[in-house]
């Protein structure tokens, strides 16, 4: 949920019966978290974004994630990442995001911090990395000015 230092940093939240949709605009991460109570799957299963369960405190949604796989090392966490997520709206134009993270393995206690995410008009779009992206923004930039320039004799 940490946004990048760049762009694509879009978060669209769905939410509907029993579930909570977190759709990221990098890479479309994707997010199902139930939201009816259900309890988080065996210890025995890991998951590389982890096991998510939701629910309400009022206004605020919290969504408890355990169960990561060694691979999720987040911040040099392992297998026993613990991450609790509270989702509020202080305001109509923000969303307040705050987590705890805990791994006995890793940090001597858990911590916390909070970001605050400014509301932004959609819709989402799908993003997709381009190898040279440069090369093609070049070429586009070109064929414009190429484009600009046969105008350009035309009208003379």
């Amino acid at each position: 949920m940490l946004p990048g230092a760049a762009d694509n940093n879009l978060l669209q939240i769905v939410e509907g019966q029993g579930y909570v949709v977190l759709l990221h605009e990098m890479d479309h991460s994707t997010r199902v978290i139930p939201t009816d109570g259900r309890p988080h799957i065996s210890q025995k299963i890991r998951e590389y974004q982890g096991d998510s369960v939701g629910h309400w405190e009022g206004n605020t949604l919290v969504v408890d994630t355990t169960n990561f796989t060694d691979l999720s090392a987040f911040r040099g966490s392992g297998e026993k990442l613990h991450l609790v997520e509270r989702f509020s709206r202080p305001d109509e134009k923000t969303l307040l995001y705050q987590f705890t993270v805990e791994d006995p393995d890793t940090w001597d206690k858990p911590w916390s911090a909070e970001i605050p995410m400014a509301k932004a008009k959609g819709p989402v779009y799908e993003w997709a990395c381009h190898e040279g992206n440069l090369d093609e923004f070049v070429t586009i930039l070109r064929g414009a000015r190429v484009e600009e320039e046969a105008g350009n004799k035309a009208a003379k």
